[in-house]
């Protein structure tokens, strides 16, 4: 819920396209991904590992409810992820992902990024080329920290390496991500937005080449402890957007915004 001049108001929903949405997926040890998460997350597993990654997402069309399709906005947009389960205090278990990190191509969403809705996105560059068969994506944010790079052709079985035995295995898991908390410029609040989409369907990226300054940090990922599982793509799917209460994690370690490179 968002503040403007002392009146709390909640964001509406937002509706648009997404036109384009890939998942780079690593499988990384659970007891690094626990040092690095606020509680109350833990990783949520498959076969034993924890599961992160980034979600490059081209989204289009973006409006308020009634809004026409034609006024709305695109952008280019990156976030890192990794995949969460925690308790509420009713003791019921919740999975979503917690974002330590968005990027965007959009002066708008920096601006507007924390204020207007939440998420607050760093500045970035994006290069793609695309086609029917193929994706190249390239990444580099303003500020030098982050940068991201895969290509590969669409469609296939996953890698025979993936920790997913199947694409619909792979499918149920991230489609139980819908509910992202993402890191702020507080360190004791975290930014909570849900994404819901219509008609939800995912193909295998074959991946030809993949990078990520983020997952090649040995400060943060020693060697051994995160390996390349598999990426799936998604492709014009309507979808919205709804604001969520954010979440105050009090003396947890979460990174400040700015620090998280």
């Amino acid at each position: 819920m968002r503040t403007f001049y002392g009146v709390s108001m909640r964001l509406p929903i937002i509706h648009g396209l997404i036109r384009r949405r890939i998942l780079v997926n690593y499988r990384v040890a659970p007891e690094i991904l626990g040092a690095q998460l606020p509680s109350p997350f833990r990783p949520k597993l498959w076969q034993g590992s924890g599961i992160a990654g980034i979600c490059l997402i081209r989204l289009e069309q973006i409006r308020p409810h009634l809004v026409p399709a034609i006024l709305g906005f695109s952008s280019e947009n990156a976030a890192h992820r990794i995949a969460v389960v925690w308790q509420e205090g009713t003791g019921e278990q919740k999975e979503g992902v917690f974002i330590p990190r968005r990027d965007t191509g959009s002066r708008l969403n920096r601006l507007a990024g924390g204020r207007v809705f939440p998420g607050e996105h760093h500045g970035a560059r994006f290069r793609v080329q695309e086609s029917q068969d193929s994706l190249d994506l390239a990444m580099e944010s303003l500020d030098g920290a982050v940068t991201v790079r895969v290509r590969g052709a669409v469609g296939g079985d996953l890698p025979s390496t993936s920790c997913f035995g199947s694409l619909s295995d792979a499918s149920a898991f991230f489609e139980g991500g819908s509910l992202g908390y993402s890191v702020t410029s507080s360190p004791e609040r975290l930014d909570a937005l849900e994404l819901r989409t219509h008609g939800w369907r995912v193909e295998v990226l074959r991946v030809e080449e993949h990078y990520s300054s983020y997952f090649s940090d040995t400060s943060r990922f020693p060697d051994g402890s995160v390996a390349f599982d598999c990426a799936l793509v998604m492709r014009n799917l309507a979808h919205e957007w709804h604001e969520r209460e954010p979440l105050h994690v009090g003396g947890a370690s979460v990174p400040h915004n700015n620090e998280c490179s």
